[in-house]
């Protein structure tokens, strides 16, 4: 797990558990980016056997930033991309997402208007290096909204995204046929009991099959998890995550069998 955190939006801290739920310092802070912020850092495995980041690198811009490493303790900077979108002024909140046939996107929460108001895009890498990237494109179903930090799963065949309503605080769900949309709501408003003034949602597939996701009560300063066995359609109700309420914030969980 990689987060940044209450004492540091510029250093990462990465985090590992055997149960998803109680976690131990693995180092922190393990990475510093060269300049710049290291909020909402995203987590994959690569097919070249490095682990890669991708996280906001500030308040304001046009840029996302990429980091790798071999042991998860050890970070080398990759890159800054700038994204090239018209008028863009903020670049928040992006998250990996890598398809069953192996291709590797990222979607991130794009500001145009310079007015606060998002829509979630999707870049995808045109090399095995990630160095190399689409121009950003809105995501069919999510654009229609003030819509961030959308994390995408697939599931049963289906694409579920959970992303935050910024005007009502709400974290929603939504589903679709193809990983670019349109994506259909089928959860808005509090539908499944986590309250408002939710960010930063995290899910990761349980041992079970369950799901688990993690948000940001940030109004409280606290973190949830909540779980789900049916498929992401119900969930328990919430609950605040040992040890690193208060402290870690939006992080993302990478499962690995080990």
């Amino acid at each position: 797990m990689t987060a940044f955190t209450n004492s540091s939006e510029s250093n990462m801290y990465v985090y590992e558990s055997a149960d998803a739920l109680t976690y131990r310092l693995l180092k922190g802070p393990a990475y510093t980016p060269p300049t710049g912020l290291i909020r909402d850092p995203s987590l994959i495995r690569h097919t070249d056997g490095y682990y890669y980041l991708v996280h906001t690198t500030d308040w304001t811009g046009n840029t996302i930033g990429f980091a790798r490493s071999r042991d998860r303790t050890t970070w080398q900077f990759v890159a800054q991309h700038t994204l090239p979108v018209s008028g863009l002024a903020r670049t928040w909140a992006p998250e990996w997402f890598v398809d069953t046939d192996g291709s590797v996107h990222v979607v991130v929460s794009l500001d145009t208007t310079n007015t606060f108001t998002f829509r979630p895009h999707l870049l995808t890498a045109t090399d095995a290096s990630l160095t190399r990237w689409t121009i950003p494109r809105p995501v069919a179903g999510l654009d229609r909204a003030n819509y961030i930090d959308t994390f995408i799963v697939r599931h049963g065949g289906v694409y579920h995204a959970i992303t935050k309503q910024e005007t009502t605080k709400y974290l929603e769900h939504a589903v679709a046929d193809s990983l670019a949309g349109p994506y259909t709501f089928t959860g808005t408003g509090d539908w499944a009991g986590w309250g408002s003034w939710r960010e930063g949602p995290a899910l990761v597939q349980l041992d079970n099959g369950g799901w688990r996701i993690y948000f940001d009560g940030y109004a409280e300063g606290k973190y949830y998890y909540s779980d789900s066995l049916d498929g992401l359609r119900t969930w328990t109700p919430i609950r605040e995550l040992p040890g690193l309420s208060g402290f870690a914030r939006h992080f993302t969980v990478l499962r690995e069998r080990v």
